[in-house]
């Protein structure tokens, strides 16, 4: 295998394809489009959430499936750079729009944290989403709303198998 070095174009190619999943809406779009009316939630709060999930869905994806491979570290750095550029636009938008800071790299960072605890405390989960539905349910505003939890529960699940697959793909993993 090449060092990270040699095999920068491809890194900067594979950093592009995963930032651009991570932040594209379509399915978010299509969860919400299916989000039964009624879930007692309020539904601006679960698209806004759901958008957060899958960035940190992919994040966690390629830390978790690149494993001890050599390029994880490089990819990562790249992934992340490139989240928080988007994330600074973001936050200088919202500024100008309704002028009020937010920094959403911040509660990007934040929500990773909660969501790494939450599956820290249920080590038992048959799977990473029996956690993680929960937690986004809790963070949406309503922990005993089964179609928000699912709703979570779905996007971490769709996230994660498509980096998985993308990375199986070009051979990394």
């Amino acid at each position: 295998m090449k060092n990270p070095e040699e095999k920068s174009p491809e890194i900067k190619k594979i950093r592009d394809d995963l930032f651009d999943f991570a932040v594209d809406r379509e399915d978010i779009k299509w969860l919400m489009d299916r989000l039964p009316e009624e879930a007692r939630i309020k539904r601006s709060t679960v698209e806004y959430e759901l958008q957060i999930l899958k960035i940190i869905s992919v994040g966690w994806s390629i830390s978790y499936y690149l494993g001890n491979n050599p390029l994880k570290n490089p990819i990562l750095e790249l992934f992340w750079m490139a989240i928080y550029q988007f994330s600074r636009h973001l936050s200088t938008t919202t500024h100008l729009m309704i002028g009020q800071d937010i920094d959403y790299f911040q509660i990007l960072k934040d929500r990773l944290d909660m969501y790494v605890n939450a599956l820290a405390q249920n080590p038992d989960a048959p799977e990473p989403a029996a956690a993680i539905g929960p937690e986004f349910a809790r963070t949406c505003g309503n922990i005993d709303d089964i179609f928000t939890l699912m709703t979570g529960s779905k996007m971490f699940i769709s996230a994660t198998g498509i980096v998985r697959k993308y990375l199986e793909t070009i051979k990394l993993r």
